[in-house]
């Protein structure tokens, strides 16, 4: 989560605001890529994080459902 959230930061704050008149240089569409950034670019990757750790905490989710029933199988017995 912190790798997530790392990323969520250099994305929206680095990007958008530290790196902008770097980024300013480059355009996308007639737009500054550091405008592109602050505007679009930080929701595009906002949402894609999200979508990300939704797949990683489903899958976490399953395993340890797994875990749970198989211990349950080893003790002989349900709840």
């Amino acid at each position: 989560m912190l790798s997530l959230l790392a990323f969520w930061a250099l994305a929206g704050l680095g990007c958008g605001i530290l790196f902008a008149d770097t980024l300013n240089g480059i355009n996308i569409g007639g737009f500054p890529l550091g405008f592109w950034f602050a505007q679009q670019g930080s929701i595009i990757v906002f949402v894609v994080l999200i979508l990300v750790f939704c797949l990683v905490m489903n899958r976490r989710d399953l395993k340890h459902h797994e875990e749970i029933e198989d211990e349950e199988n080893q003790s002989g017995g349900g709840i």
